[in-house]
């Protein structure tokens, strides 16, 4: 089984956002870049197959040169070898072309995305990329079992869980749940040094062109002051949360 596992280069979450030009540009001086955490429960899930029915796993990233260390600690993790496709990630469209291109030419059975990246928040790479391979998908997988050319697929839905059969090739938008946090993976340092020598390969963009432009980023309002009311005097409370909170 060939399974290609889409990572994600995101800003980790403690560090501070800022925006510069005229806040239509991501600020990165000072960021820590990381493996987005969905892509990385996939990834440790793609780790169970090859140890245990002996898969094959690669690693594919769209960005430019500075995502490269994130795509190193994928395969000190364990991946087998890395594709980078050479071009800024601002348009989910346009991520999954590249993708998609990427997973053809591989003939991957088994294509792990997260569900969402924690930066843009988009959802949507993981859908589009199934439709334009004609693969089965599963999003918000919590668990997976391939046996053979079928799988086994438990997705997190409103108020429960559903259970699914299906067939490979299949594209799943994994998140916590697919393994446990314990079974998160740190590179240790034999890890480290094998990753040096695993290939990772740079192609270029398909020809497609973006759908969407990022025009300005805005923070979020600051929190406002908070009013502490005594808890024996709900008529003041009422009145707050009518009157000038406007909740009720």
């Amino acid at each position: 089984m060939k399974i290609l596992v889409c990572i994600s280069h995101v800003p980790d979450t403690t560090s501070k956002i800022n925006f510069t030009e005229g806040d239509t540009k991501f600020d990165t001086n000072g960021v820590q870049f990381v493996i987005n955490p969905n892509d990385e429960f996939g990834l440790t899930r793609a780790m169970w197959f090859k140890e245990k029915q002996g898969a094959s796993v690669d690693v594919v990233n769209v960005g430019g040169a500075e995502t490269e260390p994130t795509l190193r600690k994928a395969l000190a993790i364990g991946a087998d070898g890395a594709i980078r496709v050479n071009a800024e990630a601002t348009d989910g469209f346009f991520v999954a072309k590249q993708l998609a291109a990427v997973a053809k030419n591989g003939g991957y059975d088994l294509v792990i995305a997260g569900r969402e990246s924690i930066d843009y928040n988009g959802g949507m790479v993981p859908g589009m990329l199934a439709e334009l391979i004609d693969a089965n998908f599963v999003n918000n997988c919590i668990s997976l079992e391939v046996d053979g050319t079928t799988a086994k697929a438990v997705r997190e839905i409103d108020g429960g869980k559903e259970t699914s059969n299906t067939s490979l090739p299949l594209v799943i938008g994994g998140q916590k749940g697919l393994v446990e946090e314990s079974d998160l993976r740190i590179p240790n340092m034999r890890g480290i040094m094998m990753a040096r020598k695993k290939p990772l390969t740079v192609v270029d963009a398909t020809d497609a062109g973006k759908e969407t432009t990022a025009v300005k980023f805005e923070k979020p309002a600051p929190k406002g002051a908070v009013k502490l009311v005594d808890a024996a005097n709900i008529d003041e409370l009422i009145n707050l949360l009518h009157n000038e909170a406007k909740v009720i």
